[in-house]
């Protein structure tokens, strides 16, 4: 795909907001597609807790992993982050890095709404960022410019 800029290259383009459910699902039937591992790591799970696993996501359920310790609660959970899209786009400058086709924050609403296709500009937030906001429970800002990726904590 293309690289997009602005809001209004991002309207014109296929891509379409998507719940993170349906992101992960689609890239999960992906890889059961063209057969990649789905959890490298994770040994003797492969007949019992992983098609479970499969199934919760395919049918968009929840699920909690209960078990005791040293049985892959964790390892699993690091695996689901992996069933995320690299990159997203996003609204320069907000704290929780809007969705710019579906923003749930006023000011991302008011902006889209001014700016519009015109061409606020938008960048791709790396999906290292959000897989590092999931594996370690951080938040990142980014600067007041809009600029650049995950900021380092203050």
């Amino acid at each position: 795909m293309a690289a997009i800029h602005t809001l209004g290259e991002l309207r014109r383009s296929s891509r379409r907001s998507r719940p993170v459910k349906q992101e992960i699902r689609d890239n999960l039937v992906r890889k059961l597609q063209t057969g990649e591992m789905l959890f490298p790591g994770i040994i003797g799970y492969d007949d019992s807790v992983i098609p479970q696993l499969v199934n919760a996501i395919l049918s968009k359920h929840n699920f909690i992993l209960l078990g005791l310790r040293g049985q892959a609660k964790s390892r699993i959970l690091r695996g689901l982050v992996d069933l995320l899209d690299n990159e997203i786009p996003v609204v320069p400058g907000c704290e929780i890095h809007d969705d710019p086709l579906a923003p749930l924050c006023a000011a991302c609403r008011t902006r889209a709404a001014t700016e519009g296709a015109a061409g606020s500009a938008l960048r791709g937030e790396a999906g290292d960022a959000r897989r590092d906001h999931r594996r370690h429970g951080r938040r990142h800002r980014s600067d007041q410019s809009g600029a650049g990726g995950p900021q380092p904590r203050r």
